[in-house]
């Protein structure tokens, strides 16, 4: 039997991993460790809560005693490291909250997975495994057309964002290498789809053109991302905790670039035709908004590897995917209120570690 610890399960990637995991994997012990900040909302497992596999532990990964305490508590046979502060532009206004959780926070996992595997760090064979889920903004910016983040690009963090996560992904390779800690890492690209926070940049514009509040697009909306829909996203990492090779490194993208404008454009005229209104009436909406500091220009994922060594790929079509997750607010609309309001956090306050 395995027993996995999921952490940050109860947020956007992490519910969807968690779901996926509990639903595929019935024998499997899930254990779903979230401080319940802002991001985590336990409406995002309501559909799993009940499920016999599945337990939820109240808990902050800065913490290292609790922490070790709970690696105690449980035989972790596996971790899925997702927990972190991801928000580029809260990471500039309070650079060391990112700091804690997303560096020390991980060094925290790390050494409690070190103490409690220790007997079997070094064996041949695959018992134990933590893997590490991280961003392509480690890497940095791309301003040639034609090149793509690699496994093998060297790392050019620009925010206190990336900086934290790229500093967190040298300490996994550390204990790799120092501690013979098995470990995978992999690097993804900008996610979408149902549950995300609406601070990010498509589930802000669905919810500002429901609202009929202003689109706020950074500089002159030039800024090039590769979307992966979260659910295809949750099917690599599935794969890569049962198939990667450990102390190797996975690039995961969804092969799909887009300037942020043109994909507010996009929104804007789906949402028009899904609220029935005159088309051209949200993208009226848009409003240019002085640039972000030190806004990386491109980001793209060259997931070659991945396909070619654990044949992985985007099951969706862009299309398809920005529909579902239209389709998936508009049907959602109290789930959208609750985050919006923080009425959501109010049912956690007082909340005690699950155990």
């Amino acid at each position: 039997m395995k027993k996995i610890l999921i952490t940050g399960g109860a947020g956007f990637i992490g519910s969807h991993v968690v779901r996926r995991f509990t639903t595929q994997y019935p024998t499997y012990q899930i254990y779903n460790l979230d401080a319940l900040t802002y991001a985590g909302n336990l409406e995002n497992l309501s559909d799993i809560d009940a499920l016999p596999n599945y337990h939820f532990v109240k808990g902050d990964i800065t913490d290292a005693a609790f922490i070790d305490e709970l690696f105690q508590l449980h035989d972790f046979t596996g971790v899925i490291h997702l927990a972190a502060e991801s928000h580029v532009d809260r990471s500039i206004s309070d650079p060391l909250s990112f700091v804690m959780t997303n560096v020390v926070g991980t060094a925290n996992l790390l050494n409690a997975a070190r103490k409690a595997w220790k007997d079997e760090l070094g064996k041949p064979d695959r018992t134990r495994l933590f893997y590490h889920v991280s961003t392509d903004e480690v890497y940095g910016e791309l301003h040639d057309p034609n090149e793509f983040f690699l496994e093998t690009t060297k790392y050019d963090p620009r925010s206190p964002y990336s900086a934290s996560k790229a500093s967190s992904d040298h300490f996994v390779r550390a204990y790799h290498a120092t501690y013979k800690l098995p470990v995978v890492i992999s690097n993804c690209s900008n996610n979408y789809g149902p549950n995300h926070f609406p601070e990010k940049l498509i589930p802000l514009m669905i919810h500002n053109i429901i609202q009929n509040k202003p689109l706020p697009v950074y500089g002159k909306g030039e800024n090039v991302r590769d979307w992966l829909y979260v659910e295809d996203h949750a099917r690599a990492i599935d794969v890569i905790f049962h198939k990667g090779m450990v102390g190797e490194t996975y690039n995961i993208g969804g092969h799909n670039e887009w300037k942020n404008l043109d994909l507010v454009l996009l929104l804007c005229k789906t949402m028009d035709e899904k609220l029935g209104r005159e088309a051209g009436t949200s993208e009226k909406l848009i409003t240019y908004v002085t640039d972000r500091a030190g806004h990386d220009l491109r980001y793209a994922i060259d997931a070659t590897k991945l396909k070619n060594e654990l044949a992985w790929e985007p099951s969706l079509q862009f299309a398809e995917g920005l529909e579902r997750t239209v389709d998936w607010y508009l049907n959602n609309t109290a789930w959208l209120e609750n985050v919006t309001s923080g009425t959501y956090q109010k049912y956690y306050e007082g909340m005690y570690a699950i155990r």
